[in-house]
C-alpha cells in the first residue's frame, strides 16, 4: 500500500532499508560474539584465580592476575567509575548511531570489535559490585613486558578496532569501502548519468 505523505510503499522502503540490514546484523553479531567471549572470560578469571596473585601463563610474558578495576580501560583513572560509566553511553550511541551506514566489511569489523567490547565493560560497570552504575570492571591479562597495565578481551577488542579505525581513516576509508577520490568521482559519475538521463528524457518528449 503506497503511502499518502511520501508516495512510496512498504515494499520500496524495505528494499531502501535492505542494504544496510546487512551490515547491521553482522555488527550485531560480531559485537554479541565479543561481549560472550569477554563476559565468559571474566566469569572464568572470578572463579579459577585468586585476586591479586600473578599465575604465570608463557613465563613472565603472560601471566592470570586478577584485580578489579574501577577505572578506565587498562586500569587507567582509577576512582572516577561513574565518568567512564556516562561516557561508554555515549560511545555506545554514537556507534549505533553510525553502525547503519556501514557497507564495508573491513568497517563492520571495526564497528563489531569496539561496539563489543564498550558494551562488555559497561556491562560490568552496571551490574558488578560495588554498585550500579559504579561497578568495577574485572581485569586479568598481564603482559608485564609490553604494558604494567592489567586488561581484559573487551580491553583488547577495543584497541584492535581503535588501531584499525585509525589506519582506515588514515587512508580515507569511507563506510561504504570507498576512498576519498574514488568516493568523489561516484558521486560526479552519478550526477552526470541523471543530468544524461534528464536531459534524454526531455528530448524523448519534445520529439514525441
Amino acid at each position: 500500500m503506497a503511502d499518502p505523505l511520501s508516495g512510496s510503499t512498504a515494499t520500496e522502503r524495505t528494499e531502501r532499508l535492505r542494504p544496510m540490514m546487512g551490515p547491521l546484523i553482522i555488527v550485531i553479531a560480531v559485537a554479541l560474539f565479543v561481549w560472550g567471549l569477554d563476559q565468559a572470560t571474566k566469569q572464568w578469571a572470578l572463579s579459577s584465580l585468586t585476586p591479586g596473585q600473578p599465575e604465570p601463563v608463557i613465563g613472565e610474558a603472560l601471566q592470570w592476575l586478577l584485580v578489579r578495576n574501577s577505572g578506565a580501560a587498562f586500569s587507567i583513572a582509577s576512582g572516577a567509575t561513574w565518568i567512564f560509566t556516562v561516557v561508554a553511553f555515549a560511545v555506545l550511541g554514537v556507534l549505533l548511531w553510525l553502525a547503519p551506514r556501514i557497507r564495508s566489511r573491513v568497517w563492520v569489523l571495526v564497528f563489531g570489535l569496539v561496539l563489543g567490547g564498550t558494551i562488555g565493560n559497561l556491562t560490568d560497570r552496571l551490574f558488578r559490585e560495588p554498585g550500579f552504575g559504579v561497578g568495577h570492571v574485572i581485569d586479568f591479562i598481564w603482559t608485564p613486558w609490553m604494558m604494567p597495565a592489567i586488561y581484559n578481551v573487551a580491553d583488547c577488542a577495543i584497541v584492535v578496532g581503535m588501531c584499525a579505525f585509525v589506519v582506515l581513516t588514515l587512508f580515507d576509508v569511507h563506510l561504504d569501502g570507498t576512498r576519498g577520490e574514488k568516493a568523489s568521482s561516484t558521486e560526479v559519475d552519478s550526477v552526470r548519468s541523471e543530468h544524461d538521463s534528464n536531459t534524454h528524457d526531455a528530448h524523448g518528449g519534445a520529439g514525441s
